[in-house]
């Protein structure tokens, strides 16, 4: 199993920056499909940032798309998450994830799970 670290989160202003990080241990995590997810209170969970094992593809949600980043550094075995420009509506858990098996990313299945971190945006 993969052990997920996240941290970085915070309390920041409407307009702000945050970089989160995903420290991975037990695996390299350039071998792994690695998520970014977001829970806010009282709504369903959302996917917002994935990488593809080695770093050369990515997506994300319409909700973060040209605002957020999703990143590797292999050396250090952490995935990031750059979000500027952030709102209100970003306020959230956010959760890093991973699995190593292409069959269960497509089917929406994540095997290793952080902890979270907190993300509050305010005006």
């Amino acid at each position: 199993r993969v052990q997920l670290v996240e941290s970085g989160g915070g309390s920041v202003q409407t307009g702000g920056s945050l970089r989160l990080s995903c420290a991975a241990s037990g695996d390299r995590i350039s071998r792994l499909y690695a998520a970014w997810f977001r829970q806010a209170q009282g709504k369903e969970r959302e996917r917002v940032a994935i990488i593809y094992p080695s770093g050369g593809t990515t997506f994300y949600s319409d909700s973060v798309k040209g605002r957020f980043a999703i990143a590797l550094d292999s050396a250090k075995n952490t995935v990031y998450l750059q979000m500027d420009d952030l709102k209100a509506e970003d306020t959230a858990m956010y959760y890093c994830a991973s699995t190593p098996s292409l069959r269960d990313y497509l089917a929406g299945r994540f095997s290793d799970w952080g902890q979270g971190t907190q993300v509050t945006v305010s005006s």
